[in-house]
């Protein structure tokens, strides 16, 4: 019984020690806050990269790629993923899943993978940065935790880049997940349209 609640029974105990550490040192709660927020991935372009000197993004996957459990990506993350590539931008999906989870993912999009990350501890990041061959201040952490990317992004002194899940979960353990990182969800987004394959620049200006 115990230990069906331990993941529950750890998120409340990892809040509750970071909440400390930030009241301690008088910070407003920085652990928690992510250097820019977009809706989707697919808003991420290579102009915002280069404004924040990023050349490698360590990518979130389940509900920000895609779905728990989906096994396809979501639409326009294929797209989205080549225009990252033609622009010489270094991606490696960064998941606490399992390798029977990730790997037929990252396989199908072509890219690289570290499966039990353990975000927000520092090993996942370190694995990728080691794969990827780029200085840690030229990576961001892309997800749509609070207290798995953004948290473990800063830890690590990491850019990040907030984005929406694409739907909330529904298990006991997201729901309160989801419920504590309400307070520290960013209220800007920054408003870069949505990239969508063979649309020129003047017809987005349009819309």
């Amino acid at each position: 019984m115990i230990k069906k609640h331990l993941p529950v029974l750890y998120c409340l105990i990892l809040f509750l020690q970071v909440s400390f550490i930030e009241s301690y040192v008088g910070g407003d709660f920085l652990l928690f806050k992510s250097t820019v927020a977009v809706n989707t991935v697919c808003q991420i372009t290579p102009a915002l990269l280069e404004s924040m000197d990023v050349k490698g993004l360590l990518l979130d996957l389940d509900n920000t790629l895609t779905t728990h459990d989906n096994h396809k990506p979501a639409k326009g993350v294929p797209e989205w993923l080549k225009e990252m590539d033609a622009a010489g931008i270094k991606m490696i999906i960064v998941s606490n899943n399992s390798e029977e989870r990730v790997s037929p993912f990252a396989a199908m999009l072509g890219l690289d993978f570290v499966s039990h990350s353990k975000k927000p501890l520092s090993k996942g990041f370190k694995e990728a940065r080691n794969r990827m061959d780029l200085p840690f201040e030229n990576l961001a952490v892309v997800g749509d935790q609070i207290f798995t990317d953004i948290l473990g992004a800063n830890l690590k002194r990491l850019k990040s880049i907030y984005v929406d899940p694409i739907e909330h979960e529904k298990t006991p353990f997201f729901k309160l997940k989801r419920r504590l990182e309400v307070p520290f969800i960013p209220k800007k987004r920054i408003e870069i349209p949505i990239f969508v394959e063979n649309e020129t620049k003047e017809e987005q200006k349009r819309k």
